[in-house]
């Protein structure tokens, strides 16, 4: 893409906070949203809670890469923090889309994170963005999310719905958790294993989110995941030969329950989700096995 002026929210979580560094690092002039009163130049106040947005300080912008959101494996899944989850990216959706489509001169393209929680668990049957969404909490929070986006496609600007797997980074993200385990030699597989882990490595989701932003006739939902999604038995045994670890310990579905509540079904649930339109589109993912995202990480 030519030099562009891009809005940012959630930058400094683990994937906005690397998009940030990529887009600067190739001459993009980066605006990011922050909650709090903007400090210089590149900051825009917003308050997504309160659905607001400095609208002014979004003129000129050519696209909005929208990921705020708190994190789903953060906390035990309470009912305070499930209304969190949902409201931080329902509220923050739509104070986005209606502030970009007040715009005088809108961006081109509003690419709008969600996630493969969409989809709800699939067992073993692979599935496209054509698939339905499923009757689990993250599926509903995942249908909101996209529907508060409306004001924006209403207003004729190119809105894309991100929907992420599992990123695999070593500093942050669910991802993240996994990799000082396995280090301590206390890796193991999660429940049964035989659940899908739909895993992108943290390169490919940046680059596939630049991709979304420049491939004009990209719209609709778009799933960023790897090609070759495995189960998560196959996940612990490329992590133990990455990390030169045995992994012996399982930890047995009903234990995760214990520990971790109503959260545990994230890791337990199996997806198996394909990027078909990515594919179909032309994108090349650097790292489409799932050896290869770890040992990107782990580098």
């Amino acid at each position: 893409m030519g030099s562009m002026k891009i809005a940012v929210t959630g930058s400094t979580g683990l994937i906005g906070a690397e998009l940030v560094r990529s887009l600067r690092a190739d001459g993009h002039e980066v605006l990011r949203l922050v909650r709090r009163e903007a400090e210089g130049p590149d900051e825009v106040e917003w308050d997504p809670a309160r659905q607001y947005v400095d609208t002014a300080g979004l003129a000129g912008c050519e696209a909005v890469v929208h990921l705020a959101g708190a994190g789903v494996a953060d906390h035990r899944w309470t009912a305070a923090y499930k209304k969190e989850i949902r409201d931080s990216r329902v509220l923050g959706t739509a104070a986005v889309a209606e502030a970009l489509a007040s715009l005088d001169t809108p961006p081109k393209v509003l690419v709008s994170g969600s996630a493969i929680g969409y989809y709800g668990d699939t067992g073993g049957r692979p599935v496209d963005e054509s698939a339905p969404p499923g009757d689990g909490f993250l599926s509903r929070v995942c249908v909101e999310w996209e529907e508060a986006a409306a004001a924006a496609q209403e207003a004729g600007i190119r809105t894309v719905f991100a929907r992420t797997g599992l990123v695999v980074a070593r500093d942050g993200g669910a991802w993240a958790k996994l990799f000082p385990l396995f280090r301590a030699g206390l890796g193991g597989r999660l429940g049964s294993g035989r659940q899908y882990w739909s895993f992108i490595a943290l390169h490919d989701e940046v680059a596939a989110l630049r991709f979304l932003v420049d491939t004009e006739s990209l719209s609709g939902p778009v799933n960023l995941t790897a090609p070759e999604p495995v189960t998560n038995r196959e996940v612990t045994a490329a992590m133990s030969r990455a990390l030169h670890r045995p992994a012996l310990l399982p930890v047995p579905a009903a234990a995760m329950r214990l520990a971790v509540g109503e959260a545990a079904s994230d890791a337990l649930s199996s997806q198996r989700v394909l990027p078909a339109r990515l594919l179909s589109a032309g994108f090349r993912f650097a790292f489409p096995s799932v050896e290869g995202a770890i040992g990107a990480a782990a580098d």
